[in-house]
């Protein structure tokens, strides 16, 4: 039976009672597998060794216009197994640590999620634990951070703000962030609030943080590994691992205005996904695409499409083969309507019998092709969300896996 991902963070998740709440229609569907008719080109630009370097790449990467990448580990820098660090690739595949985190009170720990970054360089995240300590969580709630950079390759951090949990605040913000045209920050906790279900919050660019919403089980629950999708009206919309009206998680939106709407109550079973994770694209019409890490037809997972009135359509299930299981990155989309994204195991190569992850490309029409299939030498378990850049070339991360099996950054040549 293959992993469900990375043990520490899955043995945290309990998931709550089914609460009722409104089910929309689920249409299942079936997707063709097809192989590339061109290989791509795989490229491993860095294999992650040991500390005072990274280990353990998990969130989303950012890329500059010099083709530089920026991501996070969630291991790696200062001491022992450490707490993590930020990186940088060069095109060149030379590595940089940018920042090693320190934990305690006065600094954040281990950053799940990947990074974003504005026009001027700075490169903003979270940290799930460390900064302020609290009966809610002792080793610190979790933080939400900015890098600037300096003269001479030099980079400063500060914290923008350190959760406090309980009732009135999040803890454990295991996902990534967006920021809007003003330079406000928003992202999602797994834990705090008054039902411990989880928060949507925002940070100002001076720090201040204000909780937007609170999760209280019927209307989803413990957003997990994922980020908000902001439209260009500054709506939000994201998924929930769990909670709704069968506890297999929830698709919402949550709009300029803070009103908050469930749009899809994920059902699991062999009709549906369940526990959906990752990041979310939008088409030009306004329906959603995502993935969910488990459930459908062979109980491995799903991509799937919501339309602007609440339809929900099965794009693909994962058979656990060589197509792929777990897709815990989501997708994105491209101008002609294409689905990619990655997945944490199957494929064609032997990873402790069930496959190092694979690449796909999911057509308008429906056809999945698997565009990769993971080395164990190349990475294994993916659990990032794919760039591309202008030429069509995608970039990711391997959580595991490498030279010495603490992960990979990677780049893929259609």
């Amino acid at each position: 039976m293959a992993p469900k991902g990375p043990q520490r963070r899955i043995l945290k998740m309990s998931l709550p009672a089914a609460c009722a709440a409104l089910m929309l229609t689920v249409v299942f569907g079936l997707g063709a597998v097809a192989q590339a008719a061109q290989k791509p080109t795989f490229t491993l630009l860095y294999s992650f060794r040991r500390r005072p370097g990274g280990l353990n790449p998990i969130g989303n990467l950012a890329r500059d216009m010099a083709g530089n990448l920026y991501g996070t580990t969630t291991f790696g820098g200062l001491y022992s197994f450490g707490c993590g660090t930020v990186f940088k690739v060069s095109k060149t595949g030379k590595e940089t640590v940018l920042y090693r985190f320190a934990g305690g009170t006065m600094d954040g720990c281990f950053p799940d999620a990947g990074l974003i970054r504005d026009a001027a360089g700075n490169l903003y995240g979270t940290t799930d634990s460390g900064g302020t300590q609290s009966q809610s969580c002792d080793r610190g709630c979790g933080t939400v951070f900015k890098l600037t950079p300096g003269a001479g390759g030099t980079w400063t951090e500060t914290v923008l703000y350190e959760f406090t949990g309980g009732a009135t605040d999040g803890t454990l913000p295991y996902g990534g962030l967006v920021r809007d045209a003003a330079g406000n920050l928003y992202g999602t906790t797994q834990y705090g609030g008054p039902s411990n279900y989880g928060t949507i919050f925002k940070v100002s660019k001076t720090g201040q943080e204000t909780v937007l919403h609170f999760f209280i089980g019927s209307d989803g629950a413990n957003p997990f590994l994922t980020s908000l999708l902001m439209d260009t009206k500054d709506n939000l919309y994201g998924v929930a691992y769990s909670g709704g009206a069968s506890g297999d998680g929830t698709l919402y939106e949550l709009d300029k205005n803070g009103t908050f709407t469930v749009l899809h109550d994920f059902a699991g079973g062999t009709t549906d996904g369940c526990r959906p994770l990752g990041t979310l694209a939008m088409d030009k019409n306004g329906d959603l695409y995502g993935a969910t890490q488990d459930c459908g037809s062979s109980s491995m997972g799903i991509v799937w499409e919501v339309s602007k009135i609440g339809t929900e359509t099965v794009l693909h299930n994962f058979a656990g083969g060589a197509d792929g299981t777990f897709p815990y990155a989501g997708v994105i989309l491209d101008a002609k309507g294409n689905l990619y994204g990655d997945t944490y195991g199957g494929g064609s190569a032997a990873c402790d019998g069930h496959g190092c992850g694979t690449v796909y490309k999911l057509s308008s029409r429906g056809t999945l092709t698997v565009l990769h299939s993971f080395a164990r030498w190349q990475g294994r378990g993916p659990t990032c969300g794919l760039i591309r850049d202008a030429k069509g070339n995608f970039y990711g991360t391997a959580n595991v896996g490498g030279i010495s099996a603490r992960g990979t950054v990677w780049k893929l040549t259609p």
